[in-house]
């Protein structure tokens, strides 16, 4: 009987899995009840070129130390496309890492739309 972590772990394996085979750089998101992160990883799986989170000292500034939030994940969100861009990145693949497309993750990605990010 797997518990909740594993079954996060082994759907998450699953689609990195999947994505590989794409060969583009992904969009990886990660987030714990306090933070959430955001990293652009090249297609061959070795390099960051980019990363973002709530963790950061001038985005938990602009937050008021509010980390937890759909308003937090969008601003990762749009900064993470910045720093993408900035990179040379435009296309991504999207990698929720076994978490469910609602909430944070959802803001997250939304935001990463919006700022030019296409995936």
């Amino acid at each position: 009987m797997l518990n909740k972590k594993d079954q996060r772990v082994r759907r998450s394996r699953q689609t990195r899995i999947r994505i590989a085979t794409q060969g583009v750089a992904r969009l990886s998101v990660n987030r714990t009840n306090l933070h959430i992160y955001a990293q652009v990883i090249s297609g061959d799986g070795a390099t960051v070129l980019a990363s973002a989170s709530t963790a950061e000292a001038d985005v938990s500034k602009a937050l008021g130390g509010k980390g937890s939030n759909a308003a937090a994940a969008t601003a990762v969100g749009k900064r993470i496309a910045e720093k993408a861009k900035a990179a040379g990145v435009e296309k991504v693949a999207f990698d929720r890492a076994g978490f469910a497309y609602h909430g944070r993750v959802k803001a997250l990605a939304e935001a990463a739309r919006e700022a030019g990010l296409q995936f």
